[in-house]
């Protein structure tokens, strides 16, 4: 990727986790980086391209991350999850998936197969590794591992929002009690 066009994707995820997908313009990525509307014209068409350019960079760092994780046992693979979102409340940002979700209905098509797909993969890599987890006595839960993933991702998302309003202190909170229930 360009340095430009990799520029330009990480204003845009910043854009999309602080403000938005819907709520910024090509000019507010042109400014800050002194270029053209036109140079991200030639790398993201339309503003769905961008959208799906920041969502497959998100999906490659989640893979690259998991990949980084998967010999470790599954109770660290879960608090490296964790910690990844923990570095988002430090920064004052929410999840991608998250800061799309409100703007789902109103993405390109494109875009929202990609957000599905972002989502699958971090819910079945999340399955997996509970389930290991709790096939290995390194955690603990009663239910389907797919259900419980989507307690924990749906609990780390609301904590990064929770956190704008209620202080930082509110996804610690959020992410001990989580851990704590699945030891």
């Amino acid at each position: 990727m360009s340095d430009t066009k990799e520029k330009i994707v990480a204003l845009a995820d910043q854009l999309v986790r602080t403000k938005g997908y819907n709520a910024f313009s090509y000019k507010d990525i042109s400014e800050p980086l002194s270029i053209k509307n036109a140079a991200i014209h030639y790398h993201f068409p339309a503003k769905g391209d961008l959208g799906i350019g920041v969502i497959e960079r998100e999906i490659k760092k989640f893979n690259t991350n998991t990949n980084k994780w998967k010999h470790l046992p599954e109770d660290e693979q879960l608090n490296h999850l964790f910690e990844v979102f923990n570095t988002s409340s430090k920064k004052g940002v929410i999840c991608l998936m998250g800061s799309l979700t409100p703007d789902y209905d109103t993405l390109p098509e494109a875009m929202q197969e990609k957000v599905q797909e972002m989502g699958n993969g971090i819910l079945n890599w999340l399955s997996n590794c509970l389930e290991n987890g709790r096939s290995k006595h390194l955690l603990h839960f009663e239910g389907a591992a797919y259900d419980r993933a989507l307690l924990v991702i749906s609990n780390l998302q609301s904590s990064l929002l929770l956190s704008r309003v209620l202080g930082r202190k509110t996804f610690t909170r959020i992410s001990n009690q989580l851990l704590k229930d699945l030891r």
